[in-house]
């Protein structure tokens, strides 16, 4: 007589390799996956910033290019490599941050540090940025093991609060507004 399988049966495989629950991981995971999500936009405010540069720095070379300043100086090309030295510097600070390595955290600092001379704006967004970087949770996040973490516990995600993203379309539609009335009024005239 034929053996008929039972599909319902649980499978035969042996279950020795499977890695238990990584309960420590998860804890500490957990309790900083908020102060890693807001050390991870710093890396995406310098991909900005980087971007911003690079954008300037092409339009400065290409409408300078050749120009001599009329006192002998540097010409606008050289400077405008320096900018896009820059731009290419900010955004591989950016990567090195969204990737959580210890000496982006240094640079971010001495970055911050600086900023903090370009008052109002500048001075409060790098008070946070320090904040950020020099709180315990901040220092943990950039430790070694710290990646070991992050990979044992791919499942534990940040989630943005729905008061974030209200407050986000508000200010999408505002600015959205702030371009298109001009725009309608002048066509209305």
């Amino acid at each position: 007589m034929p053996a008929t399988i039972n599909p319902y049966a649980p499978p035969k495989a042996q279950v020795e390799d499977v890695v238990p629950f990584a309960g420590e991981a998860d804890a500490i995971r957990r309790e900083h996956i908020q102060r890693e999500a807001a050390i991870r936009s710093i890396g995406i405010l310098y991909y900005l910033g980087g971007g911003g540069l690079l954008l300037g720095a092409v339009a400065f070379i290409g409408g300078f290019a050749g120009r001599r300043p009329t006192g002998g100086g540097v010409s606008m090309a050289v400077i405008g490599v320096f900018i896009l030295a820059f731009g290419l510097g900010f955004i591989f600070l950016g990567r090195g941050i969204r990737s959580l390595r210890p000496w982006a955290r240094i640079t971010a600092i001495v970055l911050a540090i600086l900023g903090l001379l370009r008052p109002p704006a500048g001075t409060l967004i790098n008070i946070y940025i320090l904040y950020l970087l020099f709180s315990e949770k901040g220092r943990r996040i950039f430790e070694s093991d710290y990646p070991e973490i992050v990979a044992a516990t791919p499942d534990v995600k940040s989630r943005t609060s729905i008061v974030v993203w209200v407050f986000l379309g508000i200010l999408l539609l505002v600015l959205l507004l702030a371009v298109a009335v001009p725009v309608v009024s002048g066509k209305l005239r």
